[in-house]
């Protein structure tokens, strides 16, 4: 079995990670943590050459750091296999459900709100998009979590 979990820092992302490591216990899984970087290539930010470096460089140590915490608390939780990704693109959605095609994923376990979403809606535009478009079976995690 291999579970994805796409992680932004947000607490109900970081709650995903314990129904993770709670299916890859159970199952034996083969664990794969994402986190999707903005691009911001084609964004007129009316910055100079060197701010827009220095920007992409800030989200890229961003992400690795999410990733680190994300994989240690995978692993502190009793996951045995685990990998990350770190990836850019426009949009985060997209890229999740295409990585969930790519690498044949069976399920995504994946938080019902994150960094951006608005406290006005039950389910995030992210996760949203996800579960319509999943070509595999979807978990969306809510606080608090039962485990």
């Amino acid at each position: 079995m291999k579970i994805l979990v796409p992680i932004d820092g947000s607490r109900h992302s970081l709650e995903s990670l314990k129904i993770a490591a709670h299916f890859a216990k159970t199952a034996n899984a083969k664990t794969y943590i994402i986190h999707v970087t903005p691009s911001v290539a084609d964004i007129d930010l009316e910055l100079s050459a060197s701010d827009r470096d220095r920007l992409l460089e800030s989200m890229k140590k961003r992400g690795e750091d999410i990733l680190r915490k994300g994989s240690d608390s995978l692993r502190s939780a009793g996951a045995r296999d685990v990998s990350s990704v770190l990836t850019t693109a426009e949009s985060t959605a997209y890229e999740i459900v295409n990585y969930a095609e790519r690498e044949k994923i069976d399920l995504i376990i994946i938080g019902s709100k994150g960094t951006a979403a608005s406290p006005r809606f039950l389910l995030g535009g992210t996760a949203s998009r996800v579960v319509r478009h999943s070509p595999c079976c979807v978990h969306v995690v809510k606080e608090p979590c039962w485990i």
